[in-house]
């Protein structure tokens, strides 16, 4: 049996400035499948190559494949969407198959949409994707779909999704196939050398309202730190990686198992081989100030850091569970460590004005890291703010939920004047750097990176793809009557569904609840027992609920 994954070829002029990234979901896949027995899988990275509509049928043509793989994060679902129109067109036998967190949630609206779709693995995809193509190589396939955990598909006018999985427990178990993978188109602009993100960890046990991935992989899973560092020295040895991004929403939550995965890379000695960065809180520099310079011998030179916000209202309205000066104290203590800090803002909500503007830009002087990143905060339809927000949310277009574009309309300026007072932001934040920063603070290795990183910046915006500048008709203050964000007012939402989707967060809070004294219904302590349903089936076509479904 064939197999074939696509990553579709989607851009927006956001994190892909820093250079091409390896889709880690094809390698975890395919290991899976290759456990599993099925070794014919192959691999076509669209967006890496910019492969067009005709190059991907040619390639699927010649391939010929019994399924096609493809995935999809909110902004690229049409173009995922279009990669499976494209397989039924050039292999119409081949069975259709998409993943990923969009369709996870929003299962009903695909398949509405995008009917040539077979069917949507819903959740973590290792074991359920490699339960399907058992299915199908049997020819239990279609009969048997509704035995498999995990799935939604339509049959006959109604949708249909089974039972959620399980989590995957043991994550030591996966191991990923990166020889699918071409490793010369991964590279890491400031360094110039080949990228990859490894896995440390899934899930997070906090619950940032303008976050879903919390609520994707539902509860939070650390693998063998030893395990982590064999799959990087392959990377390094076998692959030639020079730098790696831990893909973890914060690979520092659990610090003991963090700390012996830095000491794991030391005793081996790859600091000397490989760089890396990661994401995480706050919270976690402080917590971990005494350990910061161990960090940093292991090799960490780069933590992007979730500031969010420089006004505590909107710390405390995003759940972050921080406060304004702790932000502060986290750069200090990793400029002291000497490692890189990239501090991160979310603007564009309804009450944004030019005033909060400026305040961040002040912040980020004040606080003066080495980056900063100012993202449009992109409202997924399955995020608990999503839901607070409500009517305020006007656009869904969903190939605009980039981080760059402005999907929310603040009450105080246009969208095309939110953008301008967004590049203003970066312009006189990059200017300051590159005229009186990078190329005057440090030597070796802390100069290359910074002027690496200028570098990219200068490159992405002499192409114009920087926060997709050059599609959107952006030059300057003097373009603000000119900009086009291009939105599809045609495209509806079909609210998500995902009443058997429970996060351990959730779990969490309603245990709180308890201990609290909230009552059942009918001020009873015990609720009505459940009824256990093997699936369940909407009409394909009904209208929405009133409101967002978490």
């Amino acid at each position: 049996m064939r197999i074939v994954l696509v990553h579709p070829n989607y851009h927006s002029g956001g994190a892909e400035i820093a250079g091409s990234w390896p889709p880690a979901w094809a390698a975890y896949l395919a290991g899976s499948l290759k456990a599993a027995g099925f070794d014919d899988v192959h691999f076509v990275d669209a967006m890496t190559n910019h492969l067009d509509d005709l190059a991907v049928a040619d390639r699927l043509r010649e391939l010929a494949p019994d399924v096609v793989g493809c995935t999809a994060i909110t902004p690229s679902i049409y173009a995922a969407e279009r990669v499976l129109e494209i397989a039924r067109e050039v292999c119409p036998d081949a069975v259709r198959v998409l993943g990923g967190i969009h369709a996870t949630f929003m299962y009903r609206q695909v398949l509405s949409e995008a009917p040539w779709i077979d069917v949507i693995v819903r959740g973590e995809g290792e074991a359920i994707f490699s339960e399907l193509i058992r299915a199908i190589d049997a020819g239990r396939w279609p009969a048997d779909r509704s035995r498999i955990l995990g799935l939604a598909y339509r049959d006959g006018d109604e949708i249909v999704a089974t039972k959620a999985a399980p989590t995957v427990r043991d994550l030591d178990a996966i191991q990923p196939d990166w020889s699918l993978l071409e490793w010369s188109k991964y590279v890491y602009v400031p360094l110039g050398v080949r990228v990859a993100i490894p896995n440390m960890a899934r899930g997070c046990p906090f619950t940032c309202s303008f976050c879903s991935q919390w609520k994707f992989w539902r509860d939070y899973r650390v693998r063998d730190p030893k395990k982590v560092v064999d799959e990087i020295e392959t990377l390094v040895n076998e692959h030639g990686v020079g730098f790696f991004i831990l893909a973890d929403e914060e690979p520092t939550i659990h610090r003991k198992k963090f700390v012996a995965f830095c000491e794991e890379l030391i005793a081996r000695g790859l600091p000397d081989r490989v760089k890396w960065g990661i994401n995480t809180r706050v919270t976690d520099i402080l917590r971990d100030e005494s350990l910061l310079p161990l960090y940093r011998r292991a090799g960490l030179v780069h933590v992007s850091l979730g500031t969010e916000a420089a006004a505590q209202l909107r710390l405390d309205r995003f759940n972050k569970e921080t406060r304004i000066e702790d932000n502060r104290r986290a750069i200090e203590l990793l400029r002291k460590a000497d490692i890189f800090i990239e501090a991160q803002f979310i603007v564009g909500l309804e009450n944004e004005t030019r005033e909060t503007l400026e305040e961040t830009y002040r912040m980020a002087r004040e606080w003066d890291p080495d980056l900063a990143n100012w993202a449009m905060y992109t409202p997924w339809p399955f995020s608990s703010l999503f839901q607070e927000l409500g009517e305020k949310v006007e656009v869904f277009d969903f190939s605009k939920y980039n981080f760059v574009t402005p999907i929310m309309k603040p009450a105080a300026m246009d969208r095309a004047e939110l953008l301008d007072r967004v590049m203003h932001n970066y312009r006189r934040f990059y200017m300051r750097k590159a005229l009186f920063h990078y190329p005057w603070r440090g030597t070796g290795f802390r100069r290359r990176y910074l002027l690496g990183c200028l570098k990219a910046f200068a490159k992405a915006g002499f192409q114009r793809t920087f926060y997709d500048l050059g599609r959107v008709n952006y030059w300057g203050p003097q373009s603000k009557k000119s900009v086009d964000f291009q939105f599809d007012e045609s495209r509806q939402i079909i609210h998500p569904h995902a009443d058997d989707w429970e996060a351990a967060a959730d779990r969490a809070a309603r245990a709180r609840s308890a201990r609290a004294g909230v009552k059942a219904c009918g001020g009873g302590d015990e609720q009505l027992p459940g009824m256990e349903v093997p699936e369940r089936r909407v009409g394909a076509e009904a209208a929405p609920p009133p409101g967002p479904v978490a």
